[in-house]
């Protein structure tokens, strides 16, 4: 299921995401894996996997000048603890043909926007370290690097490292 429009600009409006997004966010997401940085993953969840594993209230896309979506983000919770409860994993992804258009800063901004109002502390990722241009974006809207497991998993028949980051609120004390 791959998205082959040329989606996005560098006004993309961003706003909740619905489920009529289910087949673009979903061949966004397949274009991220086919590319090898973005994740574990070797295939899309189903839309109901998706929607079952990300918080309703913070998940978001933009659209492009066409109406269609330009990418994505969502977050997921760490734990079901109660101690981490103000501590979510995110994702984002930006359609190829929009990269480098600022649509992944605006997603983040939004993402951070209504994290911070609903009082979450921080939000965190692993990225492969070979996915400079994700890490300095990161860097850009306030993430740090903690550090980096070494090895911690096999992707495509060979171990791959992850750089952990995270944005600690500074609204949240």
């Amino acid at each position: 299921m791959r998205d082959t429009s040329t989606a996005g600009s560098a006004t993309a409006a961003v706003g909740p995401m619905r489920p009529d997004h289910a087949p673009h966010v979903l061949a966004i997401y397949q274009a991220g894996i086919d590319e090898g940085n973005a994740t574990f993953e070797t295939a899309v969840p189903s839309w109901s996997a998706f929607d079952r594993a990300k918080l309703p209230d913070h998940r978001f896309v933009a659209l492009g000048a066409d109406g269609r979506v330009a990418g994505w983000v969502a977050v997921s919770r760490v734990s079901p603890r109660a101690a981490y409860a103000g501590v979510v994993e995110h994702s984002v992804y930006v359609h190829p043909a929009a990269r480098g258009q600022g649509i992944a800063r605006a997603l983040l901004d939004a993402l951070i926007t209504s994290t911070e109002a609903a009082g979450i502390w921080t939000i965190q990722s692993g990225i492969f370290p070979e996915n400079t241009a994700s890490l300095a974006l990161h860097t850009r809207v306030g993430f740090r690097v903690i550090g980096t497991r070494e090895r911690v998993g096999r992707h495509h028949g060979r171990w791959r490292n992850v750089t952990l980051i995270e944005r600690r609120s500074p609204a949240i004390t």
